[in-house]
């Protein structure tokens, strides 16, 4: 049986989704109350960085050590795919030796191969494209301080960059309304637009754009590979800057994310991680129960089959 991998939040059923959510909120309590749960004993979970993270790295790892498995760091310098090796290749000879990987890179089509010759799943731990496990942390949290957000109304400020598309992926999976406040020329991709048909409404006016909205997010202006950029970045996105002002004009029980690490000071405000109404530090202590739930769902499976 091929395996399951977990590039997109459309990979799986909302049903699924959900599931994995609120798996993620069981091993949370597991951990708060010190219960001891290795389901994954022995396993090992291969972790591929183009691209340098802390969240990334700690909450996978630190998750499959609690999982009673083991994780392996591989950078660009640890492997031959950062020296021409096929990735083809690389994915065949990988995929006999671990039972699961993670990819943080650049472009998409190197997970999309990677997964198409590898026999274990592979988790896209963020690519140009997408970045689903930070969605599965974000909608964790949402549900845990606010229920489903099944209707409700969100609010993305900012850049149409990866987290963005995958927030459009979000909305399709959990039914929420999803409005885009962006510059010209830096909206979302076309297609995750197509996807999500009139579910998602696109503006320039960010003031507009969090209007009642139950939960606001953002992100950096500048990525990782757009240094060249920044100084003209810092000038367009300053109107998109948000504030404690501006979360006022959202609901009155809306609440705050960023996917961080946070420029304080350019896409927020200096004061808006302390706001009350922030739960950044909720949402990335999160990436790694959800990430928990995704690895129990994608490796324990496998744990029977002969």
């Amino acid at each position: 049986m091929s395996a399951r991998h977990f590039l997109s939040m459309m990979d799986y059923t909302p049903a699924e989704l959900v599931g994995v959510i609120r798996r993620g909120i069981e091993l949370k309590d597991l951990r708060n109350r010190g219960v001891l749960f290795e389901p994954l004993k022995g396993r090992i979970l291969a972790m591929i960085f183009e691209k340098s993270s802390t969240r990334t790295r700690v909450s996978f790892e630190a998750g499959m050590i609690q999982l009673g498995g083991q994780a392996i760091f591989l950078s660009p310098r640890d492997t031959q795919l950062g020296r021409g090796e096929p990735i083809a290749d690389g994915a065949r000879v990988m995929s006999r030796m671990v039972d699961a990987v993670m990819i943080r890179t650049f472009a998409h089509s190197n997970l999309t191969e990677f997964a198409a010759h590898s026999r274990v799943p592979v988790i896209n731990g963020l690519s140009d494209d997408l970045h689903p496990c930070q969605l599965l942390a974000d909608m964790q949290t949402f549900l845990e301080h606010r229920g489903s957000i099944q209707g409700k109304t969100v609010a993305w400020i900012g850049d149409g960059n990866n987290m963005c598309n995958s927030y459009i992926e979000a909305a399709i999976q959990f039914d929420f309304n999803l409005r885009v406040a962006c510059p010209e020329g830096y909206e979302p991709s076309a297609h995750y637009l197509a996807l999500a048909g009139d579910r998602v409404t696109l503006t320039r006016d960010p003031q507009e754009a969090v209007k009642g909205a139950h939960l606001v997010s953002t992100d950096v202006w500048t990525s990782m590979g757009q240094e060249e950029e920044a100084a003209r970045r810092l000038a367009l996105f300053k109107p998109f800057q948000v504030t404690r002002a501006m979360l006022d004009r959202a609901a009155d029980d809306m609440i705050f994310m960023h996917c961080l690490p946070a420029h304080r000071g350019e896409e927020i405000s200096e004061d808006l991680l302390d706001d009350p109404r922030s739960v950044a530090w909720d949402q990335a202590e999160n990436r790694l129960h959800a990430q928990k739930a995704l690895l129990e769902f994608l490796v324990a499976p496998a744990l029977t089959t002969p």
